[in-house]
């Protein structure tokens, strides 16, 4: 099993009475991976697969050399997920209070929890809205506390689906940034936008519940625009 990255050997995933995915095998080592395709291919089932919100029906499943069925806790501490609609995620009533309720588990002093949630409200640009209720941020904001609240645990995967489906151009590019600047995490990213995708060091794509291929970016974009045009 790949210790570092994500294993999938046969792997089958159903929902009720349909097969959402389906016979799914893959080794995945770069460090940013595109996940494409067009709805209802699979994509999404994909990430919530990895990061632990579904089980598989079959086959085998490693992610960072973890068995999420029998190590589930352990994968938690070590990964983090990003959704595109951020109230999903805000739990806690104040900015600070929130990103604070991502390190609830780990138990730290006072004093370091506090040097924690200062610094990561610093990096990505909430330090004047600590005290600010996060439900009256913008939408840009909200996805920015969000990751803030996911990067706050030093994750050494993120998975983030759709991050910047429901932002403008300037709080897309900027969510994009941080997610992509090499902070010793692995990236996953399911997205509609293909240039985000084109930023990524691999590419995956999926079609029917299927993994319809795997490789370089640039290769897998244009299979999917060949398809999309016909």
């Amino acid at each position: 099993m790949n210790a570092t990255g994500i294993h999938l050997k046969g792997v089958g995933v159903r929902l009720g009475d349909t097969d959402v995915l389906r016979d799914v095998s893959l080794d995945l080592d770069a460090r940013t991976v595109a996940v494409i395709g067009e709805n209802g291919s699979g994509k999404s089932t994909f990430a919530r697969l990895l990061g632990g919100l579904i089980t598989r029906t079959s086959g085998e499943l490693g992610i960072l050399g973890i068995d999420p069925t029998r190590r589930a806790a352990e994968l938690r501490r070590r990964i983090a997920i990003v959704f595109s609609n951020p109230d999903a995620q805000i739990i806690m009533p104040t900015v600070a209070e929130d990103v604070a309720f991502s390190l609830r588990a780990d138990r730290l002093r006072p004093a370091e929890l506090e040097a924690r949630v200062a610094a990561a409200m610093e990096r990505f640009g909430l330090t004047a809205l600590a005290e600010r209720p996060s439900h009256d941020l913008s939408g840009g904001q909200k996805q920015l506390l969000s990751l803030c609240g996911a990067f706050v645990r030093n994750p050494e995967l993120v998975i983030a689906d759709e991050p910047t489906a429901y932002l403008d151009a300037r709080n897309a590019r900027l969510v994009a940034d941080h997610l992509f600047e090499d902070a010793g995490h692995r990236l996953v990213l399911v997205t509609h936008d293909l240039a985000l995708a084109a930023r990524c060091d691999q590419a995956v794509l999926f079609a029917g519940g299927r993994l319809a291929a795997v490789g370089e970016p640039d290769e897998i974009i244009a299979r999917y625009e060949a398809v999309l045009r016909c």
